[in-house]
């Protein structure tokens, strides 16, 4: 069950070197459970061909037609010809796995207010009969292969956050408990589906840029004379095309836990280990290796108006931030899984996989919901320094600079005094008012201002005034605003 096209050049590719060289006998039916238009104007158009176009840090492309796609449904259970064929895969004792690419918003029932979102309530109220959000959809198919003869299976996250599995669990035992209160499904369903020896959720660790179809690869299709690759904007704003372009690098690490056994898809480059070192990569990836770096590229990049995260890779002072933040502060304290090498993960990052030019990514895009994401990101590295014996909290330079570099960013003004808009973020009206009154001019009590803020555990992971780090982050952002130009004669003094 994979409902986002992305998912083709990935997973897709995995299966198509797989079947041509015999190790497959079957290909891949994916399931579209949002936008129904992406079926019917590029899977079905295509006869369920799809041309994944790989983009190389060398500025070369590889072109493919990957050929694994079998089948794509629309889980529409108002239809019958889609929702009975999906009765009938989800029925069959062989099938061993579904997964997801549905995106981290595919799992959530519930707002910040604790309610079921609308759609959801009224997916319970309804029942099993015509579900139409995924989590109700995946659950009411899971009834049919309980009703079915309980066979087992896997039912596996490929979304890229932490513990996806188990949110994934989480959402789906949801659905079936409202559902058993009302009457619809059985108490022993909810046992079958809770017991991970009958249905596992498996915790996986997948890492590959897949952006939107770029128009830089749609003109290099059309010098090769590859026609009728146009991309489309469906009734429900997704942009896809016919091709798909992704990044070389690829990473999928899965828990090894799949109790009606699965293809041997290890020979095709898939990792798969035990929960505890998934959740390791995990670490590895989101607090140290990756992260970090791409979040701090966004912050600054957003400063200094850059438009792509590539270019801000030829910027020396750019760089050497992100070398010595991911090198210098993280390394020391990084949750090392065992089957990656940090270092290198690292090697790769900084000198393949960000400088990529073809890679169509922004500084503006990365830098959404960035409150959400220094916690994870920069905090757990600060908590190891403060619980290490061998390391001092205040020999940390570079992850100060980038909470300065954000609060200078939450002025939505530039380095060459030119507003810009912010990306979204939740709590952009919560921590916003405080830098509202601060200008490009010296002389500021900046730290009056960004103290409150400084003090919040939510954002930052711990109290930047506990943690020491407080006094050099109000250094840093008074700094950056005592006039144009600032936050680059900044970056020259520290980085």
């Amino acid at each position: 069950m994979e409902p986002e096209i992305s998912f083709v050049v990935f997973i897709g590719g995995i299966a198509d070197e797989l079947i041509s060289s015999g190790e497959m006998k079957k290909g891949i039916t994916c399931v579209e459970t949002f936008d129904f238009d992406v079926v019917d104007k590029i899977y079905r158009p295509y006869d369920n061909l799809v041309l994944a176009v790989t983009l190389k840090a060398d500025g070369s492309t590889d072109k493919k037609v990957l050929g694994s796609l079998a089948e794509a449904i629309k889980a529409q259970s108002e239809v019958p010809e889609e929702w009975d064929r999906l009765k009938e895969i989800f029925s069959d004792k062989n099938l061993q796995m579904i997964s997801f690419t549905i995106t981290e918003k595919g799992y959530a029932l519930k707002g910040v207010d604790g309610n079921y979102f609308p759609f959801i309530q009224k997916d319970i109220d309804n029942g099993p009969e015509k579900p139409v959000s995924a989590m109700a959809v995946v659950c009411a198919l899971l009834n049919e292969r309980f009703k079915a003869g309980k066979a087992p299976l896997a039912v596996v996250s490929m979304d890229n956050c932490s513990h996806n599995g188990e949110k994934l669990r989480n959402s789906v035992l949801a659905m079936a408990k409202e559902w058993k209160e009302r009457g619809y499904v059985t108490g022993e369903f909810v046992n079958y589906i809770s017991d991970e020896n009958q249905v596992s959720f498996p915790w996986s660790m997948i890492d590959k840029i897949t952006p939107r179809p770029d128009a830089s690869v749609e003109e290099i299709l059309k010098k090769d004379e590859i026609d009728g690759f146009d991309p489309v904007v469906t009734s429900k704003n997704t942009y896809v095309a016919p091709f798909v372009n992704a990044e070389e690098c690829e990473y999928l690490v899965i828990e090894d836990w799949f109790p009606n056994g699965r293809p041997e898809l290890e020979k095709g480059g898939i990792m798969f280990t035990d929960r505890a070192t998934v959740d390791k990569v995990e670490k590895m990836k989101v607090c140290t290796c990756l992260n970090p770096l791409h979040t701090a590229l966004a912050v600054f990049g957003c400063l200094l108006g850059y438009t792509k995260i590539s270019d801000e890779m030829k910027d020396a002072e750019l760089r050497k931030m992100v070398e010595r933040i991911g090198y210098t502060e993280g390394l020391p304290v990084v949750v090392d899984p065992g089957i990656l090498d940090p270092k290198e993960f690292i090697d790769t990052v900084l000198n393949v996989r960000i400088p990529n030019p073809f890679m169509p990514d922004t500084p503006q895009r990365i830098a959404t919901d960035t409150s959400q994401k220094l916690a994870i990101r920069f905090g757990e590295t600060i908590k190891a320094y403060a619980a290490s014996d061998e390391l001092d909290v205040k020999d940390l330079k570079l992850i100060p600079l980038v909470f300065a570099g954000w609060l200078r960013y939450l002025m939505g003004v530039d380095d060459s005094g030119k507003a810009f808009d912010l990306s979204p973020d939740p709590l952009l009206t919560t921590v916003c008012p405080y830098v509202a009154d601060l200008k490009l001019e010296e002389g500021q009590d900046v730290e009056s201002a960004v103290s409150e803020v400084l003090k919040m555990k939510q954002i930052f992971g711990v109290d930047l005034y506990e943690a020491g780090l407080a006094e050099l982050v109000c250094g840093y952002l008074k700094k950056m605003t005592k006039a144009p130009g600032a936050v680059r004669e900044t970056l020259k003094k520290y980085v």
